[in-house]
This record gives structure tokens, sequence and C-alpha cells, in this order.
């Protein structure tokens, strides 16, 4: 990690938001698999950004009665992050820094048709609510941010994160974030390339997994698949 994100995302694990159930999701995230898969990433590929996004599913948050120490406003503050106004007055999931313009965002699964703004008890914020979240960061996995002594945080399944690469790209493809969808599909393919050889029995169950939880869920990633014949082949070769 370069110094402004790991002397971020270290705070954050020092304060406890991996320890009670924050999921480090997004682009940082996708650059950790290169120690967990063995394999090294360009950055053309990986499309540069220095946003932290951090995920959590609500119930867990409120369950364990438990919260961050320091707060999150304590640790933005530190980092010069202001708050980022809301149309819901009084909630705040997103933090930017004016130096940099940096931006931490809270996210958790929806599971309402409403993809409305969540409270995160835990960590005494709000969170974005999203459809297709709670496939992604269900069973994370453990991994070390590469800073200093390390940073041990919590990060999906690299065979859930390429998946939901594939549905997020085409909901995003049609919207203000058209760019961000070429950035899903480059990193979904790359990740399915190595799945493929290293672990197909892995990718080819978190694929079965997601074209069983519904229509939506088929639709989307076949329309991906449309737009990537290299996605589509090598989740074709593993069938």
């Amino acid at each position: 990690m370069d110094n402004a994100t790991g002397s971020l995302v270290g705070a954050l694990a020092k304060a406890g938001v991996f320890r009670l159930g924050g999921v480090l999701v997004g682009t940082n995230a996708f650059r950790m698999y290169e120690g967990e898969l063995g394999i090294r990433l360009g950055l053309d590929q990986t499309a540069m950004t220095n946003d932290v996004d951090i995920a959590s599913f609500e119930k867990l948050s409120l369950a364990l009665g438990e919260t961050v120490l320091p707060s999150m406003e304590e640790v933005f503050g530190d980092f010069e992050f202001s708050p980022v106004a809301s149309p819901n007055k009084g909630k705040v999931w997103r933090w930017r820094q004016s130096k940099s313009q940096t931006l931490v965002e809270f996210l958790t699964p929806s599971f309402s048709e409403d993809e409305e703004l969540r409270e995160l008890v835990a960590f005494g914020v709000s969170a974005q609510s999203l459809h297709f979240l709670n496939y992604l960061i269900a069973e994370p996995i453990a991994a070390a941010g590469v800073y200093r002594d390390g940073i041990l945080v919590h990060i999906p399944r690299p065979e859930k994160f390429a998946i939901h690469k594939l549905i997020v790209a085409d909901r995003r493809i049609d919207g203000p974030d058209s760019i961000k969808a070429r950035k899903d599909l480059v990193q979904a393919e790359l990740l399915l390339a190595v799945l493929a050889e290293d672990r197909p029995t892995d990718l080819l169950e978190a694929y079965e997994d997601a074209l069983s939880r519904g229509s939506k869920w088929e639709e989307r990633l076949k329309r991906s698949l449309k737009r990537s014949p290299k996605a589509a082949n090598l989740l074709d070769a593993i069938r």
C-alpha cells in the first residue's frame, strides 16, 4: 500500500473496523489478490485509486454489541477527512479528504427493493445499501496489507469478487459510471484467468451460486459475459 492508503487503513484496523465485521472491498481489495493468488497486477489493469470502500452486514454490526474506538469521526479528523453531505439529513456514509480528494465509503447489503441508507452500529456510521453485495462479503478471508509491519484486514473471496464484478459492470454500463464498468470487466477477466487455472472448483461453485439466486442475477451475468467473450470462455471451460 502507498503511504496515504496504508496509514488510513491501518488506523481503521486499529480502531477495530475489520475485527468488528468490516470487509475491504473495491480496488484496494483487488490489489491484495496478488498475495492471495501469487500474481502480479499492472497499474493500467487495476485502475489505480486511493479510495477506500468498507462493507459490513447491518445485523452483524448490531449484534456484536461493540463499537470502534476511537470513533470514525476521530479517525477521519486525524486524516483531514470531512463528511460528504447526504440527502438524508444527519446520515453520513462518505468522507472526503480535503488535500487529496480520497473518498471513504461505507456500504451494506440491501435486502429490500430500495437501496436506502442503513446504520452500521458497530462503526457509528450510516452505510449505502446495495443489491448483490451480500453475495460478495459473505465468508470473507483474512489478508495482510503490505504497509510497515502489516495490516490485518478482511477481503472478499477472490472467486466471489470476480463474479460480483461481472454483475456490477452490468449495473454501471448505462449510467454515469460507465467508464468504471470497463475497469470492472478487466478486473473480473484477470481474476477469472487465474482462478480457472488454479481454483476451478471454487470458481464454478461461486458462479453457480450466483446463477441460482434468481433471474436478475442471471440476466446481469449474461449481459456482462456478452460484453466480455474472454470471461465467457473462461467460465465455459470449467463447466
